[in-house]
């Protein structure tokens, strides 16, 4: 890695922290509006300072030109900007009156933008407008991703961008637009129209304005922060419910479909081969549930509608609930820990291991198993209507295989901070797949994260930064390969 290369890594930087300093007005603006001038105060003076350190970051590190010809440059942007964009993202948390800990602003500071949900707060009901408008602009911009927005700006500044989306989306669908600002373009204007859809939508359905547009940007997000501390469960609204399903099963499908469908006029596009998949095993999962709950004692419209929201919440890595589904039973919490590793499709806002590597594996062990029987048999693994070469099936084992191993190795070091065996694997299972709740009685979505020890609480902010990332954009980066010239 030369120094030039890493000058630009820093310069980029610079830009996403100047761009959250600017994202903080709008925090200020709102406390300034419900006049609660003291809080606009810390949200006004955080943006200076974050503002002038992006600013000296741009100074400093400005490049004139640079020429992108590998992916180590590209991985290590997206890696940095995340963690930078997540410390300097806590100020006015830690800075606010709500007495934080650094540990607890990092903590829900990462839980909104990497769009996990997992939160310390209490209180949400009676918290001032601007930090709850905060969290969720937070999980906004989260959601579609800060450096994919970027993506637009790239073009002007001589970088490449389209191996920074692949690094950023983990997508191996073909390319649906020609052009990397295309691609970022078509993908905003998809995620701000279905963010207006929902508000107004939940707008209708009885939420207040202002509940309707926090819960709008976090429902697309896929991320889960609600203005209460009951959650969805609050309003206790069969309309909202739905109007909530349907956009979380929307944030988790991929933002490119809607924009091929819009632009193709209908016509069906290679994209869609993860949409079916997924839906199906949302549906079986719904119906699973519900059949366990009226087994349970569930009246068959109340399972129906508990588990309809739970299961999409927690399948679409969203993390909104409307009840305390680990007391359910041994089956419903072995489904709900399952469901945490499915997630949505690629090129979504959702989180978790992703459909299509499901597909693929699923595809490529049926191959296996056939050549067991048949040896000279010629048994091809198709995804999307291409094709799937041996690579790229061994890539996503090996991702399985680095997925489940640092799951297991997270846990056992979160077990070591005090928590129990269910706590500790559900916490970094949900940070990992950015789903929000745990399970059981100490992390579960009857409670938060608020009681567990500091230690634990910046081991899970870290696995949710790699969820996020993907795991292996993360893992590359710790490789002393990775640094030699």
């Amino acid at each position: 890695m030369t120094t030039d290369r890493l000058r630009f890594v820093l310069f980029l930087n610079g830009l996403f922290i100047l761009a959250l300093a600017v994202a903080m007005l709008v925090p200020a603006i709102v406390d300034f509006a419900a006049d609660d001038g003291k809080d606009a105060i810390i949200f006004v003076s955080s943006a200076a300072a974050i503002g002038a350190l992006g600013s000296m970051f741009i100074a400093a590190f400005k490049q004139d030109q640079i020429d992108l010809t590998d992916r180590r440059t590209g991985l290590l942007i997206t890696v940095s900007a995340w963690l930078s964009v997540s410390i300097v993202g806590a100020v006015p948390l830690y800075n606010s009156g709500l007495g934080l800990s650094w540990t607890d602003a990092v903590f829900e500071t990462a839980s909104a933008l990497t769009t996990t949900g997992s939160t310390i707060l209490v209180g949400l009901d009676d918290m001032p407008p601007g930090l709850l408008i905060w969290r969720s602009l937070l999980q906004w911009l989260g959601g579609i991703g800060i450096i994919v927005m970027a993506l637009s700006v790239f073009p002007a500044l001589r970088v490449g961008g389209m191996q920074l989306f692949r690094s950023e989306s983990s997508d191996i669908s073909e390319k649906p637009f020609p052009k990397v600002h295309q691609i970022a373009r078509n993908i905003l204007i998809v995620y701000v129209s279905l963010t207006l859809a929902c508000a107004v939508s939940l707008d209708i359905a009885g939420m207040s304005t202002f509940d309707a547009v926090n819960h709008a940007m976090t429902t697309i997000a896929t991320g889960g922060h609600s203005t209460r501390d009951a959650s969805i469960g609050f309003y206790n609204s069969l309309a909202i419910e739905i109007v909530t399903i349907v956009f979380m099963i929307s944030g988790a499908l991929p933002l490119a479909f809607y924009a091929v469908f819009l632009l193709n006029r209908g016509k069906r596009s290679a994209i869609e081969g993860q949409i079916i998949p997924f839906l199906s095993v949302l549906a079986a999962a719904i119906l699973a549930c519900t059949a366990w709950n009226i087994s349970q004692g569930m009246s068959p419209p109340v399972a129906l509608r508990l588990s309809a929201f739970n299961v999409t919440s927690i399948m679409t890595d969203t993390g909104f609930a409307t009840a305390d589904f680990s007391t359910w039973g041994s089956f419903a919490v072995g489904l709900f820990f399952m469901l945490y590793l499915v997630g949505g499709c690629a090129g979504s806002t959702a989180g978790a291991i992703k459909i299509f590597r499901w597909q693929i594996l699923f595809e490529g062990t049926g191959r296996a198993l056939r050549i067991m029987l048949y040896p000279q048999a010629v048994v091809p693994v198709r995804f999307q209507g291409k094709s799937v070469d041996d690579v790229a099936i061994s890539n996503v084992r090996n991702f399985f295989f680095l997925y489940i191993m640092t799951l297991l190795f997270m846990s056992l070091l979160v077990m070591a901070t005090g928590l129990d065996f269910l706590s500790s694997i559900s916490s970094v299972a949900q940070a990992m797949a950015n789903a929000g709740p745990g399970l059981g009685p100490v992390v579960g979505p009857a409670t938060n994260f608020a009681a567990i020890p500091d230690t634990a609480k910046w081991l899970i902010a870290f696995a949710m930064v790699i969820g996020r990332l993907e795991l292996v954009t993360f893992l590359a980066v710790l490789q002393p390969w990775f640094w030699r010239r």
